[in-house]
């Protein structure tokens, strides 16, 4: 047998050079990540002040209202749970499988003329929040703002005529409140293609790695590409609403699904740019949020522990967009409970209202609203400005909820004792929030004996000071005569 020498040297050199072409390629994309990771970690850490101020507010509004108002959770004489799963209605044209165009022409029914911002922002400051956040653009791809990117927009495709995220803005700065921006930035069922979808799964099926499709549109994708959409539709969006809206407190980015740490790097990057002091949702993907999200309507274990400041979401009924048939509300009780729970173990409540096609909230949800209200009204001192107290909770109640679903599926019976008591703090200052008062009005407060700390002071949060009694099983007082207990009390108790 004849050997080639020439032949297999150059053979030999083709296989070594592409094997040190495939290495440098490793090479350089791991620096170019850590390169990345390097920047947004100096990026993160330039906002601390405006993280801080975050939890200092503890209580905001969400807001879903886009085109799925109209169907309301309904598709052609079908509720969402007979169509599929997620249940939530602003999902309804993933679950129904509506074709874009057909979907598209909900906008020519769209005209909320029962639309106020003002009436929104101040049912918001009047339940004690002081954020409200707004779908700019959720999944379906429609835009509640004029978009000069995007002519798939409330102002220029409905006869509504109006931008209803300029005026909740406009209305935010009239009443002092904070105001953020929710923006899908991976998932548009309208311009986003496949979300990447089939490019990645080629990559992933080489690998002998699983490829997940959630969220992306596979029935009616569009013609152009996820990259096109990234750079003509979701990165000018981005960029124009940070220059329509100064000043914004957050935006929340949400289901990153099959983004790369490059693109999600991108919209980090492009937000620091204009507007350095937004926050950003861990949601954004790739571990480069400023904040994070445990999950929808869930309320972390005793034990979670979070290496960010945190914010848990949650709805008033059991969808997030207006679901006409969903009469579930969660109480005044409920809701109060799932706020001291939550601000109790360190985090934020962002409450979620979902307006009709006609642009009206929901008249039990503003009653709720309300009643939570009133409620702040004389115990939010026990609230904002509040960090985990060493003792999160004394008391037999306790509920494990994880996601919407549980909670659609199970309801709330949580059965709350007068033995239960939740803890915030603030300096020196310790409050107890009890949401179920003693017929007998004596109370006992264990976590509060003299073994942990000394007590100076015991104050009935809208009423006055209280006399007391402190030993090794607990404080002791008597509630007095007068105020109303329907949703329990609060004391702020100073000492060492």
């Amino acid at each position: 047998m004849k050997i080639n020498i020439k032949s297999m040297y150059t053979n030999n050199s083709v296989v070594a050079a592409i094997c040190c072409l495939l290495s440098f390629c490793r090479l350089s994309a791991s620096a170019q990540n850590k390169t990345m990771r390097q920047q947004w970690q100096h990026m993160h850490s330039a906002k601390k002040e405006a993280l801080t101020a975050f939890q200092n507010d503890r209580f905001g509004m969400f807001i879903h209202w886009g085109l799925y108002a109209i169907p309301g959770g309904i598709w052609k004489g079908k509720k969402m749970e007979e169509m599929g799963v997620p249940n939530v209605a602003e999902w309804i044209q993933l679950v129904a499988r509506i074709p874009r165009q057909e979907y598209a022409d909900l906008a020519n029914k769209f005209n909320p003329t029962r639309f106020n911002a003002d009436t929104i922002v101040l049912m918001a400051k009047h339940a004690g929040m002081k954020y409200i956040v707004i779908t700019a653009k959720h999944h379906e791809g429609f835009a509640m703002y004029r978009s000069t990117a995007s002519g798939f927009n409330i102002a220029d495709a409905t006869p509504f005529k109006r931008d209803a995220v300029t005026e909740l803005y406009q209305a935010c700065k009239r009443h002092g409140l904070a105001f953020g921006l929710y923006y899908s930035h991976n998932i548009d069922w309208a311009d986003g293609a496949d979300a990447q979808y089939q490019e990645t799964k080629a990559i992933n099926d080489k690998k002998g790695l699983p490829t997940d499709s959630f969220g992306a549109n596979l029935w009616d994708p569009g013609k152009n590409s996820f990259q096109q959409y990234l750079d003509k539709k979701a990165i000018p969006q981005v960029k124009e609403l940070l220059a329509k809206y100064p000043d914004l407190k957050c935006i929340w980015f949400d289901m990153p699904g099959l983004m790369t740490p490059a693109q999600s790097f991108r919209f980090y990057k492009t937000v620091y740019q204009q507007q350095p002091q937004i926050i950003i949702t861990q949601r954004i993907g790739n571990n480069m949020g400023d904040y994070d999200i445990p999950g929808d309507n869930k309320i972390p274990d005793q034990a979670a522990e979070f290496a960010l400041p945190w914010e848990t979401v949650g709805t008033l009924n059991n969808s997030w967009g207006y679901k006409s048939y969903d009469n579930d509300w969660k109480s005044p009780g409920e809701l109060l409970y799932w706020l001291v729970e939550i601000v109790s173990k360190g985090g934020n409540y962002m409450l979620n209202i979902g307006p009709a096609a006609d642009g009206s909230v929901p008249a039990q949800a503003a009653a709720n609203l309300k009643a939570v209200g009133q409620w702040m009204q004389v115990n939010s001192e026990a609230i904002y400005n509040t960090r985990r107290y060493s003792i999160t909770h004394e008391g037999p109640s306790n509920l494990r909820m994880d996601n919407t679903e549980q909670r659609q599926k199970e309801g709330f019976t949580l059965s709350i004792t007068p033995e239960d008591f939740w803890f915030t703090q603030k300096n020196k200052t310790v409050y107890a929030i009890a949401l179920k008062a003693p017929e007998n009005r004596q109370v006992t407060v264990k976590t509060l004996s003299i073994k942990n700390r000394t007590i100076t002071r015991v104050e009935l949060l809208g009423n006055g000071p209280l006399p007391f009694t402190q030993h090794d099983n607990g404080l002791h007082f008597i509630l007095p005569e007068g105020p109303d207990y329907t949703h329990g009390f609060v004391i702020k108790t100073t000492g060492r």
